[in-house]
């Protein structure tokens, strides 16, 4: 049985061998997602398997010769389910490798959260290695349902079979000729945006959905047809800004951020000087403000920040999230993305969470 306290507390016993750790892990990781990727298209592959074996055993290793207990603790249920799937015991599935990859992403927040201070219990480690523990020692053909059952403790969504599909879009309460014409217009800008990086595309459709459809689960107190209009908008102020800046790999100069940080008034003085679109403009110029007080243009806080804003912040975050682990496999990007907006209770309006949850949770159901 694992240790609790290691892993909702661990001490930190000597610094430098967590950072070789976190050196260490950082290379470790992709060759373990490399060497499940290939026995997704060859399960029975025994040079894979023993490939995938192999980084695993590496990987506990290395955590127990830095002092690393946490990860070491994490790993080892890991390593044993594995060397079952490598004696023919239990088949490596679909699931299964979920399993492996949640242990593996888990692990990565886990040793940054540790070396940045920061508390795990966001993580939900104890559910992770125990629901490990429970497959490691399972029945071969009661496997399948441990590991559904803990991807589901863990993360709070059914585990993801291929792609997550997307919800219907919300339809608008207003339909007058004018407004729809407005909104065509806006979606013509976005489209104009998208088309400045392949990264992007396809990015409003993705937000428009999981705006509304998170609006609707909370009862829709944000005006559907001005909420639309602002997911349009919302990052229409960054079309100037030059593309050296935005599409810069790597942290911003205090000058490159200063340009960077004027788009949400550009954008929102567009909507202000049309008719019938303040309640956009307010959320499109406060969609970068957070809950602490740490955002821009105003440093608003909390009940100063209005709805629409606040949950398009949690969208566009989530949006961020998914296609900067998009090498990853839309499973583990959505998961990674939903647990790290999860996570930032002091950024994120806290009001919004569970609509925005109940909404990524039907997708994954789907």
């Amino acid at each position: 049985m694992a240790d609790l306290a290691a892993l909702l507390s661990p001490r930190i016993r000597d610094p430098e061998a967590l950072f070789e750790f976190v050196a260490d892990l950082a290379d470790l990781a992709p060759r373990i997602e490399r060497d499940i990727a290939r026995l997704r298209e060859a399960p029975h592959d025994t040079e894979f398997l023993s490939d995938l074996f192999r980084a695993l055993h590496n990987l506990k290793g290395d955590a127990t010769l830095c002092g690393v207990e946490l990860a070491a603790i994490v790993a080892h249920p890991v390593e044993t389910l594995m060397a079952r799937v490598r004696s023919g015991e239990v088949d490596f599935s679909e699931l299964l490798a979920e399993s492996v990859l949640l242990a593996v992403d888990r692990l990565e927040m886990a040793v940054d959260d540790l070396s940045s201070g920061r508390p795990l219990q966001h993580l939900r480690l104890p559910e992770l290695v125990g629901g490990l523990e429970v497959m490691g020692a399972a029945r071969p053909e009661d496997v399948e349902s441990h590991a559904a059952r803990m991807i589901e403790n863990v993360t709070g969504f059914k585990p993801i079979r291929g792609a997550a599909r997307v919800l219907p879009r919300a339809p608008s309460r207003r339909t007058d000729s004018a407004a729809a014409e407005d909104l065509r217009f806006f979606q013509s800008l976005a489209e104009q945006l998208e088309s400045r990086s392949p990264l992007f595309s396809g990015r409003t459709g993705r937000l428009l959905r999981l705006v509304l459809d998170a609006n609707a689960a909370a009862g829709s107190p944000v005006d559907p047809q001005q909420l639309e209009a602002a997911i349009y908008v919302h990052d229409l102020g960054m079309m100037f800004v030059p593309e050296a800046v935005w599409l810069k790999p790597g942290q911003l100069s205090p000058a490159d951020l200063g340009i960077v940080r004027g788009h949400p008034a550009q954008a929102a003085g567009l909507l202000t000087r049309m008719e019938g679109w303040q309640g956009a403009a307010e959320m499109v110029l406060q969609h970068h403000e957070r809950q602490d007080g740490g955002g821009y243009p105003r440093g608003l806080r909390g009940e100063d920040i209005c709805d629409g804003a606040k949950i398009l912040a949690i969208a566009d975050a989530y949006e961020a999230v998914v296609l900067k682990h998009r090498h990853r496999g839309a499973v583990r990007s959505i998961l990674r993305a939903a647990a790290e907006i999860n996570a930032c209770d002091t950024q994120f309006a806290p009001e919004w969470i569970e609509p925005f949850n109940s909404v990524i949770r039907r997708m994954a159901e789907r």
